[in-house]
């Protein structure tokens, strides 16, 4: 009898990947989770950056040969990928420390300056971007 009164389970799917990349977050939340992912490569290509400074200190040969290295075009684009990520990750950094600080932390004030770190950050990496490739 107490099977006949149940009532059945409604069924919960996992969300597939066509609606997470379709989820739209406001400014503000995109600049938070790429203030994550730039921290994430930042820590990631740490390792890496330590070992082609301490190279390029070794001697002076050994710095020939990485600025040798460093002229390849693929180079130079992951280089720019970790820069646009300290840029990015810099920025965001800032606008967390003033939300702490309880600045812009209304939600006109946090869509501005979530605007602004991503002007800052493309700037930036504009700029080194032209002086990477030989602009000037």
């Amino acid at each position: 009898m107490a099977e006949a009164s149940k009532k059945p389970r409604p069924e919960f799917r996992n969300i597939g990947i066509r609606q997470i990349l379709s989820y739209r977050l406001p400014l503000a939340g995109m600049v938070s989770i790429l203030h994550r992912i730039s921290g994430a490569l930042l820590f990631l290509s740490l390792p890496f950056s330590l070992y082609l400074f301490e190279q390029s200190l070794a001697s002076a040969t050994s710095f020939e040969v990485l600025k040798g290295f460093a002229s390849g075009v693929l180079v130079k684009l992951s280089l720019l990928l970790v820069i646009w990520a300290f840029a990015f990750h810099f920025f965001a950094g800032l606008r967390h420390v003033l939300m702490d600080m309880h600045y812009g932390v209304a939600k006109a004030a946090s869509k501005k300056t979530a605007a602004v770190v991503f002007v800052l950050s493309s700037i930036v990496t504009f700029a080194i971007a032209l002086k990477l490739f030989g602009v000037f």
